[in-house]
Order: structure tokens, then C-alpha cells, then sequence
């Protein structure tokens, strides 16, 4: 009678632990794809920057649910100057692709999101870094201040190159919010994302100007403002929480 009291028991208690094993881990798909699209502002040698467009897409695998490396391709169109309100009758039009390798830490890595509902949904806060490459394609610029400028009206031609390949560094700050399937597996992801990028060489504006005669000293930027779509697909893997 001890025996089968003993037996029952520790039947009970595996069944116990597998229970809370289960409820204490889930599934998760080791890749995800992406778009997305977004309004981005130029800083560059131009006295003010201005508004343009970029569409952008992205494959990442996940080392976990919240740790992810990938590759984001990008184009658009970038601008800024005005050749009738810049002080020296500048203005630009950059048609740009660009890809870069990244990584990306989400606070759900690092924090127990169960234990509060504010953290469990802002899990999928993000913060990233990535380099790439970025191709710039100038397709309207002034080189030559027109004839109405308010000063030096001929002046040029402005130096620097219509077609060219500068380093670009991505700078990340986002959140992702996330959607599950009907196996209860998150598997559609929206995300919104603000991107500051840096690019080092004269590309991104057309113009390579010597210090001594305009201020250019600090990298050519510009940043994106974007809302993107993401699906996850592949192998399941197991993490330590509940998603």
C-alpha cells in the first residue's frame, strides 16, 4: 500500500513539473521577413534638409524572440536645400539604395514581462546598431548658383560627385507589437521604427565642400520615421517564457 502511495505521488508530482515546464516556456519561428515604409529628413551640408520617402525590407534570424541579426535593404529618395530660400541657392535630390547587417536587443531579453502587464507589452521595445553601404545616385543638384542669386550669381561649380559609395551606419530605436496564429505562436509582427543614419563620405548631399570655405565637418544624416510589417516562418525553437 506504501508502494502504490509513493508511485502515485511522484506520478503526480512529474506530471507537476511538466505542467509548469510547459507554461513556462514557448515556441517561436527562427526567422522573420519585412517591409516598410516611412518619411525620412535630411542634415547635410545645405543650410536646411527636407522631407523625402524610403521603403525598406528585411530578412533577420532570431537567436531568441528578442535578439535578432539581419540584413535591411533600403531605397528612396532623399532631399534637401532650396535653390530660391538657400543662402548660397543649394539644393539636392538623392534617388539612394542601401543595405547593412544589424542586430537588434529587445527588452523582453532582459526584463519578466509576466509579472507586470505594462512590461509585457512593451516587450518588443527595441534598440539596434548596423553598417552597410549606401549608393547614392544625385539626380538634381545646383552646381552653379543661377543668375538671380542674391550674391556671387555664376558662382561655381559647387565640387563633389553625382554617383557614389559612402559607409552608412544605422542607429535603431523602435517597438514591436506582436500577433500570434492560430497554434498561439507569435507570427505577425507591426513595428514602428525611428532610424538616425550616418553616412561617412560626401555622397549623400552631392557636395564635397572644403572646410575652409563652408562648414563641413560633421557626417551627412538623415533619419527615417517608419511603420513596417514583418512575418515570422522556419524552424520552431523553445525559449525560457510564455510570449
Amino acid at each position: 500500500m506504501r508502494y502504490k502511495h509513493l508511485k502515485t505521488t511522484s506520478l503526480t508530482l512529474i506530471l507537476l513539473f511538466f505542467t509548469l515546464l510547459s507554461q513556462a516556456q514557448s515556441n517561436y519561428y527562427k526567422w522573420s521577413i519585412g517591409f516598410g515604409a516611412g518619411a525620412n529628413y535630411s542634415r547635410t551640408d545645405v543650410v536646411r534638409g527636407n522631407w523625402g520617402h524610403t521603403f525598406s525590407g528585411t530578412i533577420d534570424h532570431n537567436f531568441t524572440p528578442f535578439v535578432t541579426v539581419g540584413l535591411e535593404g533600403q531605397f528612396g529618395m532623399i532631399q534637401g536645400g532650396d535653390i530660391y530660400t538657400d543662402r548660397n541657392n543649394r539644393q539636392f535630390v538623392n534617388q539612394y539604395k542601401a543595405i547593412n547587417a544589424n542586430m537588434k536587443v529587445m527588452l523582453g531579453e532582459f526584463v519578466d514581462y509576466r509579472q507586470s502587464n505594462f512590461l509585457y507589452h512593451i516587450r518588443g521595445l527595441y534598440a539596434g546598431i548596423g553598417v552597410g553601404a549606401i549608393k547614392n545616385n544625385i539626380t538634381d543638384i545646383v552646381r552653379i548658383k543661377p543668375g538671380f542669386a542674391f550674391f556671387d550669381a555664376g558662382y561655381g561649380p559647387f565640387p563633389g560627385e553625382d554617383k557614389s559609395v559612402n559607409l552608412w551606419v544605422p542607429l535603431n530605436l523602435g517597438i514591436n507589437f506582436y500577433f500570434k496564429d492560430r497554434w498561439d505562436y507569435a507570427r505577425y509582427v507591426l513595428t514602428v521604427n525611428a532610424q538616425s543614419n550616418f553616412t561617412f563620405g560626401e555622397g549623400l548631399d552631392g557636395y564635397n565642400d572644403p572646410p575652409s570655405t563652408f562648414d563641413n565637418e560633421a557626417p551627412d544624416t538623415y533619419n527615417v520615421y517608419s511603420i513596417g510589417f514583418k512575418y515570422y516562418f522556419g524552424n520552431i525553437r523553445f525559449f525560457r517564457r510564455t510570449l
